[in-house]
């Protein structure tokens, strides 16, 4: 169990909400890419998460990144930063485009260290004993996150049954197309509904009311993460608060 894991998970999303709160304050990218590398160290050595895990959790969040770059680049007003160029790129767009990408990144490998760290059962436990979380919503929100971590399997099988069935071409492969691949998806939808109806009808079979329920393997709550918040606070606010000093210092082309 890594050091994450280990604390409770209800201080952990306050945390990373709050973290990300306050990076929508921020438009430095200097104090933006410490948080993002702080991050990152963090995310590796106290979630365990493993470097490649971590890198390839961080693509779609790069990609979105460069998407952001690039539109506030080509699109916000102000200094061109070549002129006589095909295309117009100011400078105050790509500073701000940057930022943006950078709060992007923060949050997003923050919530690869909270997913990595967090079971499901235990996050849902907590928010019902200690986010006062009504049952209702908790035990729902657990059942569509088990039933959204079986979609991938049961698109895997939908598509074997549906190449069993395909016609060969030349080469002996099973020929498929656009067409193919609509009806895996509308037989995926079919029986997610149908699973979505037999769960439903099972929770609220099981006397999933708003009366008060008692928690099986509840889960604690101790001042390690009360250590914990008011660790990452700290560092917070001690990284803003180093690039609030050292902005003034560094090249004007880094700011706005």
């Amino acid at each position: 169990m890594s050091a994450l894991a280990a604390r409770n998970p209800t201080v952990k999303a306050a945390v990373l909400l709050g973290v990300s709160l306050a990076t929508l304050l921020l438009l430095d990218p200097v104090t933006l890419l410490a948080l993002y590398l702080l991050g990152l160290v963090t995310v590796r050595v106290a979630a365990g998460v493993r470097g490649r895990a971590l890198l390839t959790a961080q693509v779609p969040f790069w990609t979105f990144g460069v998407g952001l770059v690039l539109v506030n680049a080509l699109s916000r007003p102000g200094t061109p930063v070549l002129t006589g160029a095909p295309v117009r790129i100011t400078h105050e767009g790509l500073v701000i485009g940057t930022a943006l990408a950078l709060r992007g990144l923060v949050i997003g490998v923050l919530t690869v260290g909270f997913l990595a760290s967090t079971p499901p059962r235990a996050l849902m436990v907590s928010l019902t004993q200690h986010a006062r979380l009504s049952p209702r919503y908790a035990y729902a929100l657990l059942a569509g996150h088990r039933m959204l971590a079986a979609l991938p399997a049961q698109w895997a099988h939908i598509r074997a049954a549906h190449l069993v069935r395909a016609p060969l071409g030349r080469d002996g492969r099973p020929r498929t197309g656009p067409a193919d691949l609509g009806r895996c998806a509308f037989a995926l939808l079919v029986v997610s509904v149908r699973a979505a109806e037999r769960t439903a009808l099972a929770l609220e079979s099981r006397g999933l009311s708003d009366r008060p329920r008692t928690l099986w393997r509840p889960v604690p709550l101790d001042r390690r993460d009360a250590l914990l918040a008011a660790g990452v606070v700290a560092v917070v606010a001690g990284v803003v608060g180093v690039g609030a000093v050292v902005a003034p210092l560094l090249p004007g082309w880094i700011h706005p």
